[in-house]
């Protein structure tokens, strides 16, 4: 498929479609959270790893997560520090999380906020995204837009040669009652 317009990229993640943008660290590949199989399907990805949803505003996020006020407010405190940026954070999951997020039911949902004004935009005119890096699992990421049409056709890839700052994933911290585990570090380094 050739790539396409910001507009034109919007309406098909609107209609259920996979789509692809540049974010602040590797490109995404992304759907509306209800269609979150295709992402599985384009990767070939395992159903043990579970995507995560970006959104274009912290305050989108917390629907999808549940924990005491306590747990929140420590939320909040490391969003308000590291987010929009390159940290995904691993919390409890919401009942309304679609089940095809997460197939095999882990109770935990990955939330982030890219810090790249083209990605946020877009995220903002389509809700929260189900994503995941543009690439074949075990592969390593994709960097352009060239590449990502190329490698997966079906996909509504973003007309732009905006590059990812960082070209490296997200650093990903799993909250449970004991505090942040880091389960990978990316591109920033988290320090509670």
């Amino acid at each position: 498929m050739p790539q396409v317009s910001v507009d034109r990229a919007i309406a098909a993640a609107r209609t259920g479609n996979l789509i692809s943008f540049p974010t602040d660290t590797v490109p995404a590949l992304a759907t509306i959270p209800e269609q979150a199989e295709l992402i599985f399907q384009a990767k070939q990805r395992s159903q043990d790893k579970p995507l995560i949803l970006m959104a274009g505003e912290v305050a989108d996020l917390w629907q999808f997560a549940q924990g005491s006020d306590r747990e929140v407010a420590i939320w909040q405190t490391v969003a308000d520090r590291y987010l929009p940026g390159a940290l995904t954070l691993v919390l409890t999951a919401s009942e309304s999380i679609p089940a095809v997020m997460n197939p095999l039911r882990n109770r935990t949902i990955g939330l982030r906020v890219p810090n790249c004004d083209l990605a946020r935009s877009i995220l903002r005119q389509t809700g929260a995204l189900a994503t995941t890096s543009a690439n074949l699992s075990g592969q390593p990421p994709l960097l352009t837009m060239a590449e990502i049409s190329a490698n997966f056709p079906q996909v509504f890839a973003l007309d732009t040669e905006l590059m990812p700052i960082v070209g490296q994933p997200s650093t990903v911290i799993q909250w449970d009652t004991s505090g942040w585990k880091l389960l990978r570090q990316g591109a920033i380094a988290f320090t509670d």
